[in-house]
């Protein structure tokens, strides 16, 4: 039987942290390839010329969430997945970057606060959805932009290993 459970689930420590503490940006066709096993990332091909950019982000405010979307009468299972990202500070350089976002086709490697990484939009890549800039309104209000990226996947997010990921701003 193809679908018949392997393992069962243990409880582990309490050291678990939500966030999102970087993200990796790079366009969908500059990703030729991926290898993995068990869940896990072991290996990205890039195009020639090819990178990932990292966007470092501030604590407790980016997240990236995956709903699991299933329909039991035509037995179709798939994922949508959905990055949400802050920065700071309406300023020309990040408005600029958001305008390339807008249009581009993307996959990202997700770094959690847990210090572990995930990849995003292995198959259909992900899109710019929406997002806004804001002034505030007062002096404590965030001054800045939102992106929301988002994407339909069969898998879910893979694990990346740390090797593969020490490898990615690299051309």
């Amino acid at each position: 039987m193809a679908c018949a459970l392997t393992a069962g689930y243990s409880l582990d420590c309490r050291d678990g942290m939500g966030g999102v503490k970087s993200i990796y940006l790079a366009n969908y066709e500059n990703v030729s390839g991926v290898t993995s096993a068990d869940g896990v990332i072991t290996a990205i091909a890039k195009a020639n010329g090819g990178r990932f950019y990292k966007f470092n982000l501030t604590r407790a405010t980016a997240s990236a969430i995956e709903d699991f979307q299933d329909d039991l009468a035509t037995g179709s299972t798939f994922n949508n997945q959905t990055i949400t990202l802050i920065f700071n500070k309406l300023q020309a350089a990040t408005r600029n970057q958001i305008a390339i976002i807008a249009g581009a086709t993307l996959v990202a490697v997700v770094e959690d606060r847990n210090g572990k990484y995930w990849y995003y939009g292995k198959e259909s890549g992900l899109m710019r959805a929406g997002g806004s800039a804001a002034t505030g309104t007062s002096g404590a209000d965030r001054n800045g932009y939102e992106v929301i990226l988002t994407g339909e996947e069969r898998e879910m997010a893979l694990e990346v290993n740390s090797a593969t990921v020490a490898l990615l701003e690299t051309p």
